[in-house]
């Protein structure tokens, strides 16, 4: 077999070079571009109902004409930093507050009745789960109503909503969900047995004592009723609030 020339050869290895580096170039894989960065978003869930201290909770769909007047008391440093029931991180000094069963970021206005004082406020939060009190405010919020002395203010509660956000969902809603009024909470069975037969006399036959464990200690709760739809429940408890200062209202 005769010697190639030099120039063949190295022609040849050129070739094969060239192929090698194509196959190379076709498996090559680009890196996929960035995701742009997505703005956090509140975790679901937040409309399902649950339970706390044995009390279960039904969040609404809807704000709109939402109203109430009852005891708001409000929270600071001990809560500062930490996450709130919608996810966000909890400020003190932001103009937020916390409701049992009102829609995530709803914007709120908060009278104080006892001076007049009003602020508007952003739901982020559930609670407070306390006997008696409808909304725990910021320490801003509080602090614009000036009741961070008191720690706690009667106050009258406003749903601020869009006006183009529906209105037949809420009304429904409310028409067909029936309440109590909680007028009363003892750890002594005998005294909430008694003003259950009070209430009943008066024609509030749907009236009941239901038991709760509260931090390791059981009360027994006085639920006035029952009514039928939030205007009534409302009218009921604007009724009974003379006798019963403390008094609000519990959806079954």
């Amino acid at each position: 077999m005769k010697n190639k020339p030099w120039g063949v050869v190295l022609a040849a290895l050129l070739l094969g070079v060239l192929l090698l580096a194509s196959g190379c170039a076709k498996k090559h894989i680009s890196p996929a571009p960035a995701r742009p960065a997505q703005a956090a978003v509140a975790p679901k869930g937040t409309y399902k109902p649950y339970k706390v201290y044995g009390e279960k909770y039904y969040p609404i769909t809807s704000a709109h004409g939402y109203e109430e007047k009852g005891v708001a008391s409000w929270y600071g440093s001990d809560f500062h930093g930490k996450k709130t029931a919608c996810g966000e991180v909890y400020n003190m000094h932001a103009m937020t507050a916390a409701h049992k069963i009102l829609p995530m970021h709803t914007k709120i206005r908060v009278t104080n009745l006892e001076n007049g004082k009003s602020a508007v406020l952003r739901v982020n939060d559930r609670g407070p789960f306390v006997d008696n009190r409808i909304v725990d405010l910021s320490y801003a919020g509080a602090k614009a109503l000036d009741m961070v002395g008191p720690g706690t203010a009667r106050v009258r509660l406003e749903a601020l909503t869009r006006t183009d956000e529906p209105r037949t969902d809420m009304a429904e809603l409310l028409a067909r969900e029936s309440y109590y009024v909680q007028v009363g909470s003892f750890q002594d069975k005998d005294n909430a047995t008694r003003l259950i037969k009070t209430l009943k006399a008066r024609g509030l036959a749907g009236s009941r004592v239901q038991d709760a464990v509260v931090r390791g200690a059981r009360y027994w709760r006085v639920l006035a009723g029952v009514f039928h739809g939030l205007s009534s429940a409302e009218e009921a408890r604007a009724g009974m609030e003379d006798e019963f200062p403390s008094c609000f209202i519990l959806a079954d």
